[in-house]
């Protein structure tokens, strides 16, 4: 099947950036209502994962020295599971919470079924 989560280089180079700003970074997917297609970018343990996650990919992005992990809800990964998932970028405000708000970009996940 292949990875399940892969990343575009638009979302390559702004972990960089942000890997250059914030120190190590980690994403987590919770399939809310409104961020549902969003994955939120923190520092790396600042979002505390439990049994309620699942740890779908360990990114390695080209000139950040440790993998970006990448989480996802249970709840949403039991929705998602045939799919592949990729990182992208696109313009536009995403969560206040998420490391890229104030670059006036956000994350997002473009979901294609896996064959």
């Amino acid at each position: 099947m292949g990875d399940p989560v892969t990343l575009t280089p638009a979302a390559a180079g702004l972990i960089r950036s942000l890997r250059a700003a914030h120190g190590p970074l980690m994403f987590h997917q919770s399939g809310g209502c409104c961020d549902g297609s969003a994955p939120m970018c923190y520092p790396a343990g600042e979002f505390r994962t439990g049994s309620s996650d699942v740890l779908l990919a360990s990114l390695t992005v080209e000139g950040v020295p440790e993998p970006v992990e990448f989480w996802m809800s249970t709840a949403q990964w039991e929705l998602w599971k045939h799919t592949r998932l990729t990182v992208d970028v696109v313009p536009g405000r995403g969560s206040g919470f998420s490391l890229e708000a104030p670059e006036g970009v956000r994350f997002l996940i473009r979901s294609h079924l896996a064959r």
